[in-house]
């Protein structure tokens, strides 16, 4: 009870807490008296169901397509009966059914919480998994902030490392490597508007970091020939001569090797790669998308 935090010896407050509940009765009983019509006070509480029986109302709600009310069926199992093994269950399938819904933050909130009380248990992975296709989901294109890329990638990679043997992991590793692949994309976006400008010095900051911190995406190619353009731009012959010495044994085939061939030639200049640059000790984590 509230007033049992009071200090009990205290005279005040025995005071305080008996004129309290004389008051009140009365306060009440002259309310109901004055009141035209009579107050069902049964509307105000909950009609309270079975654990197992709300539980399986939720599944059945989730199954045929009602996502609004599988997430109130589970709700309601976690607030009627908040100790009982269906609640946990509960918790977990509500996130699972937000999601579905599209509600991606409550989804993230429920399975978060699930983490925080249940850390443990088998159903953690999966609770885990949900907030990672969470933020998936939410990923924008990549003239936008990508954000949620970022927490895809965090989201999943900790799945991965805590619970190795999930069977949600192969799902998560190829998230893990499309979010990556958002984020090198988005910094190659920026890379081209400031070598458009002419801003080569911001230009390579992009692109290397496409190449040191990405270099696993598909955009390691071009960005290894913009490199070579900026350098050369520049007047950095020996990095631009690097880089396309990089992207020619890597991608030998590629259109964008044949493209910095052609720029370095026209000065004279061949590909010949500085084993002591950046750039040569970064072409060496290279793997491709």
């Amino acid at each position: 009870m509230f007033f049992s935090r009071v200090d009990q010896s205290s005279t005040p407050y025995r005071a305080v807490f008996l004129a309290f509940s004389l008051v009140v009765p009365s306060l009440l009983l002259s309310a109901c008296m004055s009141s035209e019509k009579d107050v069902n006070l049964a509307t105000y509480v909950d009609q309270t169901e079975p654990a197992d029986v709300l539980y399986n109302q939720g599944l059945a709600n989730l199954n045929a397509g009602r996502l609004d009310e599988a997430s109130k069926k589970f709700d309601a199992v976690d607030r009627q009966h908040p100790y009982s093994e269906f609640a946990r269950k509960s918790m977990v399938m509500g996130a699972f059914a937000d999601y579905r819904a599209g509600n991606y933050d409550e989804a993230i909130g429920s399975a978060k919480r699930y983490l925080t009380l249940y850390p443990s248990t088998d159903d953690a992975p999966y609770a885990q998994y949900i907030i990672g296709l969470s933020y998936y989901r939410q990923i924008k294109d990549v003239t936008q902030d990508q954000k949620e890329a970022r927490q895809t990638v965090q989201t999943m990679q900790d799945l991965v490392t805590r619970w190795p043997t999930s069977e949600y992991v192969d799902d998560a590793k190829d998230k893990i490597r499309f979010a990556t692949d958002q984020l090198a994309g988005k910094e190659m976006q920026i890379g081209r508007y400031y070598l458009e400008r002419r801003e080569y010095i911001a230009a390579v900051k992009r692109f290397r970091t496409v190449v040191e911190t990405y270099s696993n995406t598909r955009h390691v190619e071009e960005a290894l020939a913009r490199l070579t353009e900026a350098y050369y731009a520049m007047g950095l012959t020996s990095e631009a001569q690097t880089a396309a010495a990089v992207l020619g044994n890597n991608y030998p085939d590629s259109q964008w090797y044949k493209d910095s061939y052609k720029l370095l030639q026209s000065n004279g200049l061949q590909p010949r790669e500085n084993a002591g640059s950046w750039i040569s000790k970064a072409g060496k984590l290279i793997t491709g998308a």
